[in-house]
């Protein structure tokens, strides 16, 4: 797969080493540790909150490394997120996970400054906070042992090398979420890397009908643009969409943020140009793998834990298929 950017290898060395370490903890305490030092496996509880629902083609993958990583570790993991983006439901997530008591609790960060009281509260309450997927830049401020996830706006800025590569000098940025701490960073760094003007689109992804309505206006209204990025599969499709039936997928070359089945076919059949991949799964397995081992050993990564950003292609589409579909990739 085409990395963009260094991917800390030694830091991910690391996390396979602790897995294996963890796999020989069995029931045995640990002489130092974090709060559940001299609890076994069984024992110990995690919680983990984040912006994105389970059925979410992006977060269900998320999710499935959860629960992998739950039957894997041994321990009682429990899964929750607003039915939509909305920070004061996922303050009280937090609030109610941290009410629970867990042993560790893992949270992603879309907006650090609505977040942070109810993360100052697990922290304050000593409870080991790990953030994934959006958080990287923030993680040590809020007292996080660490971060798993990718740098967004080094993943934009690659994501706009790469289609300049294509001659794309004018582009949209369709933004779901418009707030959201690492989908705007995407947008900026994807400015910076492309080195030409980039309009922000905002969209509502509830309604499908309504968001291509809005990109294939933004495309009419911008008749200079070659090129869109969309920041998550269930944007891409209503792109596609708006490019196919306003005759402009010759004229606009079309990319996206995360995987799905859908758009690694798109990928595959050369409708879009690549996708970048973040690798989510281990967004949502890491957490769970550290923070056992943090509860009963005290060791946890030194630094944050980079899982992309790479860029699938034509040329390594198919063979990532399959994989996407049985919900790991």
């Amino acid at each position: 797969m085409k990395k963009a950017g260094k991917i800390k290898a030694s830091v991910l060395l690391l996390a396979a080493l602790l897995v294996a370490v963890g796999c020989g903890g069995g029931e045995e305490s640990a002489e130092q540790g974090g709060g559940a030092a001299d609890k076994g496996r069984g024992d110990i509880k995690i919680s983990v909150v984040t912006h994105g629902q389970a059925s979410d083609p992006f977060w269900s993958v998320v999710k499935n490394g959860v629960d992998q990583a739950s039957k894997d570790m041994g321990v009682d993991v429990k899964y929750s997120a607003p039915d939509t983006f909305d920070m004061v439901k996922m303050s009280q997530l937090i609030d109610a996970a941290v009410a629970s008591e867990p042993d560790g609790l893992a949270i992603s960060v879309p907006d650090p400054d609505a977040l942070q009281d109810s993360i100052k509260k697990a922290t304050d309450a000593g409870i080991p906070v790990i953030t994934l997927n959006s958080g990287s830049d923030v993680y040590e401020k809020l007292g996080a042992l660490t971060h798993v996830g990718q740098t967004e706006f080094e993943a934009g800025v690659g994501a706009g090398e790469e289609l300049a590569k294509e001659d794309v000098d004018n582009a949209l940025c369709i933004n779901q979420e418009v707030g959201n701490a690492a989908l705007d960073q995407r947008c900026d760094g994807f400015e910076e890397g492309l080195g030409g003007p980039v309009k922000v689109i905002s969209v509502d992804l509830n309604d499908p009908t309504d968001a291509q309505a809005k990109i294939q206006t933004a495309i009419d209204q911008n008749p200079d643009a070659n090129g869109m990025l969309t920041l998550g599969p269930t944007g891409a499709e209503p792109a596609l969409k708006a490019l196919e039936e306003g005759g402009k997928a010759e004229d606009i070359k079309l990319a996206t943020f995360d995987l799905s089945p859908s758009v690694l076919e798109a990928v595959r059949d050369e409708n879009l140009v690549f996708a970048v991949d973040q690798q989510q799964y281990l967004q949502g397995y890491l957490p769970i793998v550290f923070l056992t081992n943090y509860a009963q050993y005290g060791v946890t990564p030194s630094t944050e834990v980079l899982t992309g950003p790479a860029f699938v292609t034509k040329d390594n589409a198919e063979q990532v298929i399959d994989l996407s579909k049985k919900g790991i990739r």
